[in-house]
């Protein structure tokens, strides 16, 4: 039964976190059957399918990295990605691709009676897809196939494909925009679009509509396909290739080396334990080995107290963390999210510390340095976005705190265009973002809306001190320059 992440028991399958990004540790059959059971719930779920340029696109940009913490089902569609896991010492079990999902996926979906909708790639590539498809499936019920005009992701007309998404009503929504806009695009309208199963496919609809052709059945299973690729598009590949290789490969040996030599000193093996504190929050006290063995032992229980309510899961006694043991823990923060409640780490010990710096996950987590200071901070954690007023002689401030993104935008903008609404003409607000913890597209959306709905009442408005996450996302989008002021 699905739960959340949505919700693969821990037993057997627990995902593993390699250079940041959780994989599920899952079959292609297993796999199909946890999609199944997202179709059958009938909420909007989504997955990604991983391989080398995806990862090391996630370390440099901080809103994919989120993206890919947040989603509920991370395929390795790339066999160096399973080399790595069995390299970490934490083997994932297979390899499992866009382009060999898909296919299967379809098939699936005709004998379930799911409705399917392509959306992107070019116009020729689309329909070429959807015409073999229809003709491989005839009772496939395939209810749209629309590539919408090239634009930046802010750009696009996403009422328009809103709309047809609705009229169409699908259970499975295959988005082939590129990576990541693919990814973006299905993040900020997971909610909107309300589809049972979404997942980002880029060049698949390629290889459904013949436009390319997957290697040899070899080169697949040898992990040779990237050089099929490269023989196809070497002007595009072969630069792309050759930095992925020389980044990931330095990653992975450096989390390797900071993970292998603390997993070969002495441990000791004590259990651990969950209990609950007189305010009801539950205490999972950490073993000394956050490992596979603990994780596959005791992640139902750790799952279980992330469902009935708070948790604080404290690593005080923690010596060493593994990929699985790290990947557990992005799972019960995706959980608790979902569940709306909240999860905090107290006390990890600075080597796991450090492991969360390498895989870039510190800002991921809230994290307390004590016990008692990790209970007072789940009483007090808010999650979504707030605003607040501050009073400035000659310019009105807005502080927005908590996170700006897709689930909570709509809920923000209300707020803020309540403040900024009973200012006059030719006044000037800014919006200080020192309080926002995390901003997706949809936020950075938002403030372009806003910085545009001010104009048109004659309001001058600004946004200032974002930390760098923000900032971050700010310069993938291009509108730093744009958005931002100085202090005032």
């Amino acid at each position: 039964m699905i739960e959340s992440k949505q919700g693969s028991s821990f037993s057997g399958c627990a995902p593993i976190a390699i250079l940041g990004v959780p994989f599920d540790n899952v079959t292609t059959e297993e796999a199909l059957d946890l999609i199944s059971e997202m179709i059958r719930s009938g909420r909007p779920h989504y997955a990604a399918t991983a391989n080398v340029d995806f990862v090391v696109q996630a370390g440099e940009d901080v809103e994919l990295r989120r993206i890919l913490f947040d989603a509920h089902l991370v395929l390795a569609d790339g066999q160096p990605i399973v080399w790595a896991s069995a390299f970490l010492g934490n083997p994932l079990r297979e390899r499992v691709t866009g382009s060999g999902l898909i296919p299967l996926l379809l098939a699936l979906a005709e004998q379930k009676g799911w409705k399917v909708f392509f959306l992107g790639g070019t116009t020729e590539s689309v329909a070429a897809a959807a015409g073999k498809t229809r003709a491989k499936h005839p009772r496939l019920q395939l209810v749209g196939a629309y590539s919408p005009p090239f634009k930046p992701l802010l750009e696009m007309d996403h009422a328009d494909i809103l709309r047809r998404i609705h009229e169409a009503k699908p259970d499975i929504l295959l988005v082939a925009f590129g990576c990541p806009k693919q990814e973006k695009w299905i993040n900020m309208h997971l909610a909107a679009a309300a589809v049972p199963f979404s997942v980002g496919v880029g060049a698949t609809i390629d290889f459904l509509a013949g436009t390319f052709k997957r290697a040899p059945r070899w080169m697949q299973k040898t992990g040779a396909e990237w050089v099929f690729r490269l023989l196809q598009e070497p002007g595009r590949l072969a630069g792309r290739y050759g930095k992925d290789l020389r980044v990931f490969g330095f990653a992975i040996l450096r989390q390797w080396w900071q993970m292998r030599r603390r997993k070969d000193k002495h441990h000791s093996a004590d259990a651990a334990s969950v209990s609950v504190d007189a305010s009801g929050v539950s205490v999972i006290q950490a073993p000394a080995r956050l490992d596979a063995a603990a994780v596959a032992g005791q992640g139902n229980a750790w799952r279980d107290s992330v469902i009935r309510g708070h948790v604080v899961f404290n690593l005080a006694a923690t010596e060493f963390a593994d990929s699985t043991g790290i990947g557990a823990l992005i799972r019960l923060r995706k959980l608790s999210r979902d569940n709306g409640r909240a999860f905090v780490l107290a006390s990890p010990p600075a080597a796991l510390e450090s492991s969360f710096r390498l895989m870039r996950l510190e800002g991921f987590f809230s994290v307390e340095p004590g016990l008692d200071a990790a209970r007072a901070r789940v009483q007090t954690e808010i999650f979504g976005a707030d605003v607040s007023k501050a009073p400035q002689v000659e310019v009105c401030v807005i502080r927005w705190k908590g996170e700006a993104t897709a689930a909570n935008i709509d809920d923000l903008r209300a707020k803020t265009e309540t403040e900024i609404g009973v200012l006059p003409p030719g006044a000037r607000a800014v919006i200080d973002l020192s309080s926002l913890a995390f901003s997706d597209s949809a936020g950075i959306g938002l403030m372009v809306r806003l910085k545009r709905w001010g104009q048109r009442r004659d309001v001058t408005l600004a946004f200032r001190n974002p930390n760098e996450t923000v900032r971050n996302v700010l310069r993938m989008t291009r509108l730093e320059n744009f958005l931002l002021e100085g202090p005032v």
